[in-house]
């Protein structure tokens, strides 16, 4: 049975499950304090590649989302 903790861990990522991101890549922007996808709007690409656990397939997917609903990352 899920503790509270793992309840609450999997409401943070539920944006990120949706779309597809691997466990360490949702893990990792919750850690970051990245919610959804418009939170991306605070960061920039670099800083996203910088996160510790973001694969690049990750990247590649998340640039799609993005594109998808009109969001582009803060400008370096």
């Amino acid at each position: 049975m899920a503790t509270e903790d793992q309840k609450n861990q999997a409401k943070l990522e539920a944006e990120w499950f949706k779309i597809g991101l691997t466990a360490p890549a949702r893990r990792a922007l919750v850690e970051a304090k990245l919610y959804k996808v418009s939170d991306l709007r605070k960061i920039s690409l670099e800083e996203l590649k910088a996160i510790p656990g973001i694969a690049k397939s990750s990247i590649a997917r998340i640039k799609v989302i993005m594109a998808a609903k009109q969001i582009s990352f803060r400008k370096s």
